[in-house]
């Protein structure tokens, strides 16, 4: 896979706060399902911006306006309402960091702390938000099959076993791992494509024709 693909890279988020909702918000469900809820949290509690071009409309909300705001207005499982809440309780009162400045190992300690984050929301944070090289997440359902079709152990407790050899490197076979998958998002446009960046907290992206 390495040799088919060379220079495969962990993409960062540019908002650790918001990638860690995120995470929340896609635990045991879709992409497509966490995507809809995303779009209804920045549709009730973002801040609406201005966009000439029309593809715009809100900023990510902050973790001290989702602070804020009644759980029960949240169409998530009980459960995962109080995940989210304590999330963004402990972000907006600084008692959470997951800044450049965050320790990998502090971090981790801190979220599995929370209630209802296991070792799957732990390590996607640790990977995209952290920027830990050796994030691992066996548990994954994408990393599990693609693990059983190239022939590899696809239990968690076997991969991470068979994984060992890839320290400390795990999270960029996670990359190679889900690339190989038919899921749309590792399907590169037909046209380029531009990025647009808002430069204000909660900042978002946009592709667009190049």
């Amino acid at each position: 896979l390495v040799d088919k693909a060379p220079g495969r890279r962990v993409p960062r988020t540019v908002d650790e706060a918001e990638f860690a909702v995120r995470a929340v918000l896609g635990q045991q469900v879709s992409t497509a399902a966490a995507r809809t809820h995303a779009a209804r949290l920045v549709t009730a509690h973002g801040e609406r911006v201005q966009d000439a071009e029309g593809g715009l409309t809100h900023l990510f909300p902050t973790p001290e306006a989702l602070a804020a705001l009644d759980p029960e207005s949240l169409a998530l499982p009980r459960s995962r309402r109080t995940t989210l809440t304590t999330l963004v309780r402990h972000l907006a009162d600084g008692s959470l960091r997951l800044g450049a400045e965050s320790g990998w190992d502090e971090a981790r300690a801190r979220l599995t702390e929370l209630p209802g984050f296991g070792p799957w929301t732990v390590e996607v944070i640790a990977m995209r938000a952290l920027g830990d090289p050796d994030a691992f997440l066996p548990s994954d359902l994408g990393v599990r099959r693609a693990a059983k079709e190239l022939g590899l152990p696809h239990t968690p407790a076997a991969l991470t076993a068979r994984a060992a050899a890839w320290r400390p490197w795990r999270a960029y076979a996670v990359q190679y791992l889900w690339a190989t998958d038919a899921h749309p998002i590792n399907v590169i446009p037909a046209s380029g494509t531009q990025t647009r960046v808002i430069p204000a907290s909660g900042t978002r992206t946009r592709a667009t024709p190049a």
